[in-house]
């Protein structure tokens, strides 16, 4: 009895169709869609969006560096809040070839949030107070409209 059926060879070629004949499937959304960003993308262009609002008013803000971490660190010199409230944010001081540092916790602010209006209302608050302390001014000084609900 011939069998019709050919073994299949050993080259791994990519696979065209699923096991439906149906195709691959292609994105969900195109790039320009806000959709096809992802949140840790949409929360550091809220940062970015702040920092853009504040260096209208302040110049000096383009040598600050802003760095958009996950969670604080546990461990290290800058962990001396372990038996406090999660920080939303942080500063490094310059140091030798170092530029100044303003950090701002992802996850700690979409914790305290629920929508998009809400969650950029409070990085940009969380952004004016970091960039205060790392000034040494008062928070109202850095931006005149810190502490109104927007």
């Amino acid at each position: 009895m011939d069998d019709p059926v050919q073994p299949r060879s050993a080259d791994p070629r990519p696979r065209r169709r699923d096991r439906h004949g149906r195709g691959m499937r292609g994105p969900v959304a195109p790039p320009q869609v806000p959709l096809s960003s992802s949140r840790g993308e949409a929360f550091t262009d809220l940062v970015q969006d702040s920092v853009e609002r504040l260096e209208r008013r302040w110049p000096q803000l383009a040598e600050i560096e802003f760095v958009v971490l996950e969670v604080p660190p546990l461990g290290g010199p800058d962990a001396d809040w372990q038996d406090e409230v999660v920080p939303l944010g942080g500063t490094v001081q310059a140091a030798e070839g170092q530029p100044a540092r303003v950090i701002i916790y992802r996850r700690p602010v979409e914790i305290r949030t629920k929508g998009r209006d809400e969650r950029a209302h409070l990085v940009h608050e969380v952004v004016v107070e970091q960039v205060a302390e790392l000034l040494g001014l008062s928070p109202e000084s850095v931006d005149p409209r810190y502490g109104d609900e927007e």
